[in-house]
């Protein structure tokens, strides 16, 4: 009858604190969104046109924000045993940023970003900006609720190549353009602080891909998981990513 009775109390126990631990927690993966295709290691040039490019589809990035024009984004990705590739093309008139040195608050002029997060409900994860003049802001980040997350940055970059194209016009402030690209390769080094890394074949990460555009005079957003409301940091909207 003991036996019985604490199996009883210990039933309980996770009925009631389970739903308590598990609020606020990021989802865990449920339904893979997007398959990262694999590929041998290749040199970046910002046009995206190896032809390993060939493998993964575009991906269109949602405009969150009513003002602005409707700039087409997209993205792709892939992975090798060595790092994680992304490519990202937008459409667009002006480059509209200022003169930021990297690692300042680029996100105040336009910017692709990259969020990676490995680990659901392990809320570390890691955010990469790149805006058209090749500046970039790098950061590794612990969120807990209710808190503003900590960040880190990396010790010379890690590694990370980056490259940017743009076409139209030319490569500087409010210079007119008709569109950009941005390549950039992470090498697993520069990913180092997260868990569930490196990613192997069946590996499933959240991960986010997202926009800023400032030629219309406000801030506008694009983000492929379209549920976002006011953050790009909203961890629990993040979309399930699998290594092929």
């Amino acid at each position: 009858m003991r036996s019985n009775t604490s199996l009883a109390v210990f039933v309980l126990m996770i009925v009631y604190f389970l739903p308590l631990w598990a609020k606020g927690q990021a989802p865990a993966h449920e339904e893979v969104l997007l398959l990262v295709r694999s590929c041998s290691d290749f040199e970046i040039t910002g046009r995206g046109d190896h032809a390993e490019w060939n493998k993964p589809e575009w991906q269109s990035l949602t405009k969150l924000d009513a003002g602005g024009k409707d700039y087409d984004t997209r993205f792709k990705i892939l992975y090798s045993s060595t790092g994680i590739y992304v490519l990202f093309r937008g459409v667009d008139d002006r480059i509209t940023t200022k003169d930021y040195k990297d690692f300042e608050n680029i996100f105040k002029g336009d910017v692709v970003e990259v969020f990676f997060y490995p680990n659901p409900p392990e809320r570390v994860y890691f955010e990469y900006e790149v805006n058209q003049l090749e500046k970039e802001l790098i950061l590794t980040l612990s969120s807990i609720e209710g808190q503003t997350p900590t960040s880190w940055v990396p010790w010379h970059r890690s590694g990370i190549k980056k490259m940017v194209n743009v076409v139209g016009g030319k490569k500087a402030m409010n210079g007119k353009i008709e569109s950009w690209t941005a390549e950039i390769f992470f090498p697993y080094g520069a990913l180092g602080l997260l868990p569930n890394m490196p990613p192997r074949s069946g590996s499933l990460w959240n991960a986010n891909f997202c926009r800023l555009d400032y030629d219309s005079g406000d801030m506008v957003k694009w983000s492929w998981s379209s549920t976002i409301e006011t953050s790009f940091h909203e961890l629990e909207k993040f979309r399930t990513i699998k290594f092929e």
